[in-house]
This record gives C-alpha cells, structure tokens and sequence, in this order.
C-alpha cells in the first residue's frame, strides 16, 4: 500500500484551527500555507482544493497566487505540528504492518499481509486504515493498493481526497495507460516535454514504445520510466523508522537595526522557547547550543558551545545563548539572530550533572505544563512576563495591580 495525506501541511494545519476553535476550515475555501502576505514574500507550500481552481500552483510566488486569488487565506508553516501528525500516522499504520518506509513526511509504504485482528482482504483493510485516519485523526488520506510500490503509489494518486485505489496489473490499460506521461511518477518537466516531442503523450504510449528507443533518448532514467509504464518495479518496502532531525534551530529578520543588548536577549528568549519546545515535542534533548548573528551590513558569523550535559529546558538553552552572544556579538546594528542545538540525543540515556539537579528539574517541569496549555489553547495562550512590554502590562491590568 502506498498512503498519501491529502494536501498534507494545509489539512494538518486545518484540523489544528479547528480543534482550537476556528468556525472555518481551511480545506472548505481558498487557502494555502506559505509566506508573508503581507509582504508577499515566499512560496506556495500547499494549497486547498478552491484555491486549486483559481490556478494556483505548490512552489509558485506569494504574490503570484494573490494576483490569482486576492482573498486567498494564508497560514504560515508549522513544522513541529507537521512532525507531530505525521508520527501519529504512523502509528496508525505500525498496527497493520512491521514493514513501514517513510517514504515523506507526508507519505508512507507498507506491506500487508492480514491476518489476526485486521481484514485478509488488502483492500478493506486499505478502507480500514483511511477511514481511522480520517475519524481519529481528523484528517484524510489516499491509500493506493497494488503488488508493488510504483503501482501502489500511482493507485494513490488518482481522485482525491479520502479515496482507496488499486491498481493492479491487469487494471494497467484502462486506468493508468490513458493519464499524460507527465503524470508517471519520476518523469519531470524536460522529460516529459521531451518525450511529448516524440508524439509519446500518454503513459500507455511510452509504455508501448521500443524500450531502446527510450533509452536512447533518455538513457537509463528511459530504462526506469518505461519499466514503470509498464507497472514494473523490483524494489522492496524497506523500513527506515521515523525521520531523525539531526538538529533544530530557529532564526528571525528583524524589520529593524538592533542595538541594544537587551532588546537582542529577548529575542533570544523568544527563540530558545521555540526551540526547547521543537526539542521536547520530538523526544529528544541536545548537548550543543549555536547562536548566529548577521549584522544591518549583512555579515554573518556564528559561535557554538558544547555542553556537559544533555537539555531540553529553555532556560538552559537560553543562558547558553547569551553567553554566546555576549562572547561573539562586536556592538553592530543586528538584523537576524539564530538559536539552534544539535548532538541530539534519542537514546534516553544521559550524563547528569550533579549540580543543579533540583533546579533544571523544576525548570523542566515548568516547560512540560507551558507547551501543555501552549498544545491545548494555542501558541499565544501564555507567555513569559519578562517578553511582555511593561506598556502592555499596564494596558491589560487594574487600577490596583
């Protein structure tokens, strides 16, 4: 079975909107994840089915898709809300089959054998295993179901969304030869066009072709294509696991020169928070902490420190950061700074410091119960006071506060 998230990052972001308390969802009008509007800066990551119809297109420009759709609604990226959907699925699919690749984020193989709990018919399992997603989960998926991966993968992605597939030898002439040769997965642009300019249009027609004849304009990629047009593909399911992050890093533009000290240890703040709670959502704690710095001159330079222990607590991320930036930063105007930890840790096993204990581990628990309310109310639900602005403090307290 080849399992695809429909329109992965906007949908995933959608349920998050829904669950809290969002009247619209973003898969219903024209959405998309992506840049800034405001600025119009970036591109297109995905995109809803309306904003499908107006044209617009996955890698194209923020200003490219409003020229489209004026009221185009767009969201920004949330990676650690994508890891965190993306395992969840995974763990659906980890109770049909040992025999999982990752083969993205947002997409999965696995072989299925049946057997005990579950359905001995692959198709209804197929059924089985989209429709949990989609009730427990909140999102949906396309599951293609074949006899090898190409074909699996080509199953899953015929009509979308929410739809079960298969593609199976026999089911080769009438469902998959009449789509474009485009469409065939691992034929690009330039192959395409240039295959097109052979008059070979369809995949039933490479597929039909003298297999030399592709070879000789494409060399061996012509091999793997027309192996693929006609549905054949030896390669196994081969279990990789999860995706291991080898770091995690966070960084801002600031829209002004800063040059107080301060000023720049806030922001620091600010981003040591995010990347204690990308470390903690993924499981893992790190033994090194990086801070860069790029100056109003657009000169980069960067310090990074190896600790003695392994960390998932903001405030040791933090201090560390500003010692950093205490021994790295010269007096310039600053336009970027950066906070990023690596030498992750998965195993579970660490060296621990005899100093401090009790006061990293209240600091951890701290963090625990902050990206609880953070996960349940939203990212805005708390902050810290030292990040609030003593003119918004005033604005929001009493007469006697």
């Amino acid at each position: 079975m080849h399992v695809d998230v429909n329109s992965a990052f906007l949908s995933w972001s959608a349920v998050k909107a829904l669950e809290d308390g969002s009247d619209t969802d973003l898969r219903t009008i024209p959405s998309a994840v992506a840049g800034d509007r405001a600025s119009r800066h970036g591109i297109i990551l995905a995109k809803s089915i309306p904003a499908k119809k107006y044209g617009i297109k996955t890698a194209e420009t923020v200003a490219e898709a409003l020229r489209k759709c004026p009221q185009l609604v767009m969201i920004p990226p949330d990676r650690d809300l994508y890891v965190r959907c993306s395992r969840a699925m995974v763990a659906i699919l980890q109770e049909y089959s040992t025999c999982i690749e990752r083969f993205s984020i947002d997409e999965c193989f696995l072989e299925y054998a049946g057997g005990g709990a579950h359905p001995s018919d692959p198709v209804q399992a197929a059924y089985e295993i989209k429709d949990r997603i989609k009730n427990e989960l909140g999102f949906t998926v396309n599951v293609g179901v074949s006899v090898n991966k190409i074909l699996a993968k080509m199953g899953s992605e015929m009509e979308k969304p929410d739809k079960v597939h298969t593609l199976f030898p026999e089911e080769i002439p009438e469902k998959l030869w009449p789509q474009p040769v485009g469409d065939l997965f691992m034929v690009g642009k330039s192959s395409a066009a240039k295959l097109v300019s052979y008059n070979i249009k369809t995949i039933g027609d490479l597929a039909r072709s003298e297999k030399r004849f592709i070879h000789s304009i494409l060399k061996s990629h012509g091999d793997l294509i027309w192996n693929y047009a006609n549905g054949i593909d030896g390669s196994r399911v081969t279990p990789n696991g999860l995706t291991v992050e080898k770091s995690v890093g966070n960084s801002v533009t600031i829209d002004h020169d800063v040059s107080d000290r301060a000023e720049a240890k806030r922001i620091l703040l600010q981003l040591s928070e995010k990347v204690g709670g990308r470390l903690r959502a993924l499981g893992t704690t790190a033994s090194q902490v990086s801070v860069t710095i790029k100056t109003s001159d657009f000169i980069s330079y960067s310090h990074q420190l190896q600790l003695g222990e392994y960390t998932d607590v903001t405030g040791d991320i933090y201090d560390n950061a500003c010692w950093l930036f205490d021994e790295c930063w010269r007096g310039e105007p600053i336009r970027l700074l950066g906070v990023s930890v690596s030498g992750l840790n998965y195993s579970g096993e660490e060296q621990l410091s005899i100093f401090g204990t009790r006061a990293r581990e209240e600091n951890s628990r701290a963090d625990k119960v902050v990206d609880e309310i953070r996960e349940r109310f939203g990212k805005g639900a708390i902050t810290r006071g030292s990040l609030v602005s003593r003119d918004a403090v005033r604005d929001k307290s009493g007469p006697e506060d």
